[in-house]
């Protein structure tokens, strides 16, 4: 009997998302050989902005330039092939998911639960991104401060 899609006809994995998958299957394979060499993170980050739209490139860079200034600790990587900034020890804090990823109407700026937000019992943890202006610049230098702090 042939393979049905049941998963995507019933709401599961879209073909996107199954492609994002393998890809972040790939990077944990490479995470794992001996003598990586941190730039690699650099290069796969800058890699994974170049394919992007223009607009979500544009973005994708400011982000980029604005978390390795704000908290120059963190490690560029990509995850799931998206750009994100990591720990030493490799947890991810914040990621860039462009909108052409899944064909949203926005990108998202988002961070894991390694960064510290808590604010209570409910705090957000992504936030859209449309455009980039000043105020936009402003309140990521806030997040990822406070997420490192």
């Amino acid at each position: 009997m042939p393979e049905t899609d049941a998963l995507t006809e019933s709401g599961g994995f879209s073909a996107d998302e199954r492609a994002a998958m393998k890809e972040r299957a790939a990077e944990l394979r490479a995470e794992g050989k001996k003598g990586a060499k941190k730039a690699d993170g650099l290069q796969d980050v800058l890699g994974s902005i170049d394919k992007m739209a223009p607009e979500d490139r544009a973005l994708a860079e400011r982000v980029h330039v604005t978390v390795t200034a704000a908290a120059p600790e963190l490690l560029p990587k990509t995850w799931y092939g998206m750009p994100a900034y990591a720990t030493a020890d490799g947890k991810v804090v914040v990621f860039f998911q462009d909108a052409g990823k899944f064909k949203s109407r926005y990108s998202t700026l988002g961070f894991q639960d390694t960064a510290n937000l808590d604010d209570g019992d409910l705090w957000p943890v992504t936030y859209a991104l449309k455009e980039w202006t000043e105020a936009v610049e402003k309140k990521v230098v806030d997040l990822v401060k406070t997420a490192m702090s």
